[in-house]
């Protein structure tokens, strides 16, 4: 047998898990209020003392907060799975939706009134002082421009705090938070008065120090909690833990951990207190196995199941961190998402494999707990043993979405090309969504922004408009196009200037944090802040870079292929035709989801709706289109779902004798031409190379770039949810999607596409020259439980994911479930609360995702095994 399976949690990670999941999360004030005073307090201070001082209140006077059966404490909030609000970024989105927040589409918070109230009166102190206010003032009116009309946005650091970091777990849990602060102390002695920065480094050195030693007296408030709780606990065993727990906080963080136990509580610690410090997400992990086996390895009186029990007290640990965006960035990242990638597997600095006991369980962990959190990461080389790779496909087959699958062999050559060391370069972690960096030596400033390559051809088939706004330069009439050489030159260009506004707004948020929000706690656990002197956010970090990341590249390369194909070689319609149906939706009302689609191409083959040449309407007053776009929406509005008989019932009730009028130009015809063609997915390598043309158009015009912190632009392709959210920006594309509908998620084939099997899928995702991609980029591939059961089953998984790695894939990551078990939860979400998916970089409870995101995931190819392994065998 080679499939194994996972062992049961005990009673008490069940308990803790289901909190979590039933929990309705709350926005809690006490921070936005203390930090509001300590601003107030500090006014003639240098930026780096404020925020010493902010984070001294925060570590003394939060509320201290211990949960029944925790074993591993220390939490932001009062409530479960709940959030603080960080007004020192931005604030006014928070006041715009106190009375909605509880009821928005995706990821909805609860907000009590005095809750609110207390959130106003802090705000009051903040207009025209906030990072997102400096970070405004520094962009052109172009570059508003381009965020306006849904070019790009860089919204993650724009409105909140620096994230995507991973710092240095080891460096606190072997030496302690003392063991910082002499490390701080042995700069501050070699120090040179005659250089022209010793003020300078003086002030950041001092921060650290208060920072510090906030710290310290922050888990002595835990020990002090636990003892006063264990002294009136009357269960002889919970007041044992209590007083166990009370004991680990007086010695961890403050000095290096001597057990097990203490390095699990000391390494969360650190996880919770940058939280606190800043409110950027995709704080990660890194290589949780590397730097804690140690511990586990020499702890000679730990069980191997007391061990694992404290691993999954971590993992819910790591579900009730939240944070809260604005409604719309929360479309984006929806699932109460805040990316903490905590890795395992992988090469040590000299190239060997360094699987050990803690990579294993941290697999029995995630199936443990059955949460969102840690987005959990495998590395893969050629020498990762068979066992290790089966023990990860054995668990993706629950459907939880993990682990996250990535390439050492792509990875460590494109972080070398970006003159990362070699031994860094082996040493990489994944951060947030699919990010690699060197662990603690880097300020990646990942998932900087994100880019809409379809908008950039929406624009460019336009001559540079948005409507009847020229956003881009004038590059041509689409009329004139005689080849799609006229369309890449075209586009090149308005890639030139989009991508130069990006960069501007992207520098123009760095600068912001540079002046505003330099961070002393992360700073300290980031190689070479302290040896340097400097905040990362001033650049002290070993490695810097900026990676923005786009979508829509397939849609594009898709796009480019059908018209290459059926415009300008085949000759079938002309250019003229081809962008009259574009404009006119190819004869389908505007705003119409995938399922509507679906019903209104129904109704229209049961008779009820005529190929239409306008969207004019008919001497009813309105067309067929959208009286049938109007009895889809109230159908789908009553029932959640299209009930294809209904609709057409509806249909011929409604329409009566008015016709659609009839034109010239048969766009559903044009339609039905543009999607006969060989797409992305299907290891094609004529139109996979159109869509890597694509990317690398991208990717070259990226890495032009430097940033404030004196590194370099990276590109990535990886959308979170944004394929669905910016889809609704871009209007109807060459390859016959829909204006306003989703777009492919990352480097994906678009749903529905990739019909060839799981493995011409993969071999068409290599192709995009991943390497180029050094930002990171992301595959979703979807499978039926049925075609990874067994010993079999899991054999050809395991072959999927070796054979796409030979090829030089970066990253997968799959969603093992079947589409009726999905339809179900869309319909009966009471039944499905537990029910966890893969979104994009991250894993999210189904239930709680918006319905487009879910249609979304239900619309991805389900494949399966046919005629053989899959693996190309």
């Amino acid at each position: 047998m080679i499939e194994k399976g996972f062992s049961q949690p005990t009673d008490r990670i069940k308990r803790l898990a289901n909190v979590i999941v039933t929990a309705f999360p709350e926005v809690e004030a006490e921070r936005a209020v203390l930090a509001t005073e300590a601003y107030k307090e500090t006014e003639g201070l240098s930026n780096v003392m404020r925020r010493a001082k902010v984070a001294e209140k925060l570590f003394t006077q939060l509320p201290v907060t211990i949960r029944d059966d925790e074993l591993i404490v220390g939490s932001l909030t009062v409530h479960p799975r709940s959030c603080q609000i960080t007004p020192e970024y931005s604030y006014d989105w928070v006041e715009a939706e106190f009375d909605t927040m509880e009821t928005r589409m995706a990821d909805p918070f609860k907000i009590p009134k005095d809750v609110a109230a207390k959130l106003h009166d802090a705000f009051l102190y903040w207009p025209g002082k906030t990072v997102s206010d400096l970070a405004t003032s520094y962009m052109s009116e172009e570059t508003k421009d381009c965020q306006a009309n849904g070019v790009f946005t860089v919204g993650n650091y724009y409105y909140g705090g620096v994230g995507h970091v991973c710092v240095d777990y080891g460096k606190v849990i072997t030496k302690g938070f003392r063991g910082v602060i002499e490390e701080v102390v042995a700069a501050m002695e070699k120090m040179d008065r005659m250089d022209p920065s010793y003020m300078k480094k003086q002030q950041f050195y001092n921060a650290v120090i208060i920072t510090y030693t906030a710290a310290i007296k922050f888990a002595h408030r835990y020990a002090d909690k636990a003892r006063e709780m264990a002294a009136v606990e009357m269960n002889p065993t919970r007041k044992a833990e209590l007083l166990q727990i009370a004991s680990n906080c007086d010695r961890v963080p403050e000095y290096g951990a001597t057990n097990f136990y203490e390095a699990c509580q000391s390494f969360w610690f650190v996880q919770l207190m940058l939280q606190i410090e800043s409110s950027g997400h995709s704080i990660s992990p890194g290589r949780f196995d590397t730097y804690m086996y140690p511990f586990y390895r020499d702890d000679k009186t730990i069980t191997k199941d007391f061990a694992q029990e404290l691993i999954d007290c971590i993992w819910v640990k790591l579900n009730d961190l939240n944070k809260t965006r604005d409604a719309i960035s929360d479309q984006a990242f929806a699932g109460y998402a805040i990316f903490q990638n905590l890795g395992v597997g992988g090469q040590d600095e000299c190239g060997r494999d360094i699987t050990n006991d803690i990579s294993y369980m941290c697999m029995e962990a995630c199936a443990h707990v059955r949460l969102p959190a840690p987005s959990f990461s495998i590395r893969v080389h050629e020498n990762t043993p068979d066992e290790f790779l089966y023990r990860a496909c054995e668990l993706a087959r629950l459907g939880l979405g993990v682990p996250a699958m990535y390439n050492d062999e792509v990875i460590i050559p494109a972080l070398v090309n970006r003159g990362v060391k070699l031994e860094d370069a082996r040493n990489y972690c994944i951060i947030g969504c699919v990010e690699p960096q060197c662990p603690h030596k880097t300020e990646g400033w990942h998932d900087a922004a994100f880019f809409n390559v379809a908008k950039v051809m929406e624009i460019t088939m336009n001559n540079g408009r948005v409507g009847g706004k020229q956003l881009g330069p004038v590059t041509g009439e689409m009329k004139d196009w005689t080849s799609i050489e006229d369309f890449f030159t075209a586009f090149k260009k308005q890639m030139e200037y989009f991508v130069y506004h990006l960069v501007e707004a992207d520098n123009a948020v760095d600068l912001a944090h540079m002046e505003r929000d330099q961070l002393p706690f992360l700073s300290a656990l980031v190689d070479d802040c302290i040896g340097r002197g400097m905040t990362v956010e001033e650049g002290g970090a070993i490695y810097n870079f900026t990676g923005p990341q786009a979508f829509g590249v397939v849609d594009v390369g898709d796009s480019a292929y059908a018209m290459q194909k059926h415009v300008f070689e085949n000759k079938e319609i002309t250019v003229a035709q081809l962008k009259e149906a574009l404009d006119h939706n190819f004869g389908y009302p505007v705003d119409s989801s995938t399922q509507a689609e679906k019903a209104f191409d129904a109704a229209r083959a049961a008779g009820g709706v005529t190929p239409a040449a306008t969207f004019n309407t008919s001497s009813c007053g309105q067309s067929d289109e959208q009286k049938v776009y109007e009895i889809v929406k109230r159908i789908l509005s009553s029932n959640g779902s299209v009930d294809l008989a209904s609709v057409t019932n509806e249909v011929n009730r409604n329409l009566g004798s008015c016709a659609a009028p009839s034109g010239n130009v048969d766009y559903f015809a044009i339609k039905r031409l543009m999607e006969k063609t060989e797409w992305y997915g299907n290891d094609i390598d004529e139109t996979d190379y159109v869509s890597a043309r694509v990317a690398r158009i991208y990717s070259a015009e990226v890495e032009k770039y430097t940033n404030p912190r004196g590194g370099q632009f990276q590109a990535g392709c990886y959308p979170v949810s944004a394929n669905v959210l910016f889809g609704k920006d871009v209007a109807a594309l060459p390859d016959g999607r829909l204006a306003t509908t989703p777009l492919a998620d990352g480097v994906s084939p678009r749903a529905g596409k990739d019909t060839s099997g799981p493995t011409a899928a993969t071999n068409s995702v290599a192709k995009l020259d991943h390497e180029y991609f050094s930002n990171g980029t992301l595959y979703n591939q979807k499978f039926t439980p049925s075609a990874v059961a067994g010993d079999e089953g899991l054999q050809n998984f395991a072959a999927v994911v070796r054979s796409y790695f030979d090829h030089k894939g970066m990253h997968v990551q799959f969603n093992v479930i079947d589409r009726q078990t999905l339809i179900d939860a869309q319909q009966h979400p009471e039944l499905h609360k537990d029910l966890v998916v893969r979104v994009a970089g991250y894993s999210a409870h189904f239930v709680t995702l918006a319905k487009e995101v879910q249609d979304n995931i239900i619309e991805r190819t389900e494949h399966n095994f046919s005629g053989g392994c899959g693996c190309g065998h």
